[in-house]
């Protein structure tokens, strides 16, 4: 374990509604009251009744928190011998019910507000959090995970990410060719398909023809789920018909193809008959994804 014994709290707070992080709306969201968090600790969590003394004299000095928050409270962090980042924080809820988490991406923040570390964490080993309590937790983040060389010691702060919604991104060509209602279909079909998982881009198949002249003509939604921008210059395509049989596997390039973070964009290809792996595909569903490489 790498928790110390110093008597201070390295890093800040960071509060978030749980409305917000558990998309339920609380009963009692006017109520004003200061709420305390006693410390829960799990079993064999500590190496020493030290421990046990510094976390509890930690925990007092936290601030009290309001009704329906949940909060990450630093108090230190450190490298391992592999390089991992060990980040320690309080867990605290001043829920009046017990809660779970299940998976969560929690980012490692900065003084300045630069974003040092990202990564989506397991939470089922936490267990069950007691109604307005505060448990210490480690969080580590491999090297791959890690965005900085500079880590401070000080005055940083592990915080919930809370993805946001997917948008529709529409080309200029698509919004002066679709209608009214085909726009909205596709802000409806945004809404109602699950979002991409934090930091990962991927395909929805929207609409796959194939012509009388043999082309296959499809069109996808390639959804960002990252917080950054991102241009495709070149994508190895493979599409699977409702057989799960290759039907195409090619290399399409892009032109100035570039999709905002968090949101969906449409976009269309043909695919010549020369490049089909079989004549007749069973296009009733079908899949598109990238070659990994």
């Amino acid at each position: 374990m790498l928790f110390t014994n110093k008597k201070k709290k390295r890093g800040n707070d960071s509060i978030i509604s749980s409305d917000d992080l558990f998309k339920e709306k609380s009963s009692n969201a006017n109520n004003t009251d200061e709420i305390e968090t006693e410390l829960s600790i799990l079993p064999d969590w500590l190496d020493s009744v030290e421990q046990e003394y510094v976390l509890r004299f930690l925990n007092n000095e936290n601030k009290p928190l309001k009704p329906n928050q949940i909060s990450l409270s630093g108090i230190e962090l450190k490298k391992d011998d592999e390089d991992n980042l060990i980040v320690t924080a309080f867990i605290r809820s001043s829920l009046d019910k017990a809660i779970q988490f299940d998976s969560a991406p929690l980012v490692l923040i900065g003084p300045n507000g630069e974003r040092l570390a990202s990564k989506e964490f397991d939470l089922s080993d936490l267990g069950e959090l007691p109604p307005r309590s505060s448990r210490p937790w480690h969080f580590l983040f491999s090297p791959k995970d890690v965005f900085s060389t500079s880590i401070p010691e000080d005055e940083w702060q592990l915080a919930f990410e809370i993805k946001k919604e997917q948008s529709l991104d529409l080309p200029v060509s698509w919004k002066q060719n679709l209608t009214d209602d085909e726009k909205n279909n596709l802000k409806e079909l945004i809404a109602n398909v699950p979002p991409p998982k934090s930091g990962v881009v991927n395909f929805v198949g929207l609409h796959a023809k194939k012509k009388k002249t043999g082309e296959l003509h499809i069109i996808l939604l390639i959804r960002n789920g990252t917080d950054k921008n991102i241009n495709i210059e070149s994508l190895p395509l493979i599409i699977k018909d409702a057989t799960g049989e290759i039907i195409v596997s090619k290399g399409c390039k892009l032109e100035n193809f570039e999709v905002k973070a968090n949101t969906s964009k449409p976009w269309s290809l043909i695919i010549p008959k020369a490049f089909l792996h079989k004549e007749q595909p069973d296009l009733s569903s079908w899949k598109a994804y990238p070659l990994k490489q």
